[in-house]
């Protein structure tokens, strides 16, 4: 018995169980959620810290040397922040509200009421 849950314009089927066979599986899930939002935000990190630093160098150098290096066009730039800021801190939103979910069906159903689980956290306990 699944129904369709809409998640960032995918159709992802969502899975109907008994809150009570969920819970045990709750804590492991976010954790794993968890882990990776941190390491999405360390990518970001590292980027914009790399950024920061290539904008640094380009500043220090001698105008002639500026001349001859070149820099990159402004729409590469765009391009860049897209795939390693944006998509990546949209995914995070979509982890945080996958983990808000879990907690919800942890604090606030019985052991025996019918939840609605995604499918990842399905998986995740038919492992």
């Amino acid at each position: 018995m699944t129904d369709p849950i809409i998640h960032t314009g995918f159709t992802i089927p969502a899975q109907h169980r008994k809150a009570g066979e969920v819970f045990p599986f709750i804590d492991a899930y976010v954790t794993k959620k968890e882990q990776e939002i941190a390491e999405i935000e360390q990518m970001v990190e590292r980027y914009e810290k790399r950024r920061l630093m290539e904008e640094r160098a380009y500043q220090s150098m001698s105008t002639l040397r500026r001349i001859l290096t070149g820099k990159k066009p402004d729409h590469h730039l765009a391009v860049e922040y897209i795939h390693f800021v944006r998509k990546p801190m949209e995914k995070v939103r979509a982890l945080r509200l996958e983990i808000e979910k879990a907690r919800s069906i942890q604090n606030g159903s019985a052991p025996t009421d019918i939840v609605s689980v995604s499918y990842e956290l399905a998986s995740e306990m038919n492992e």
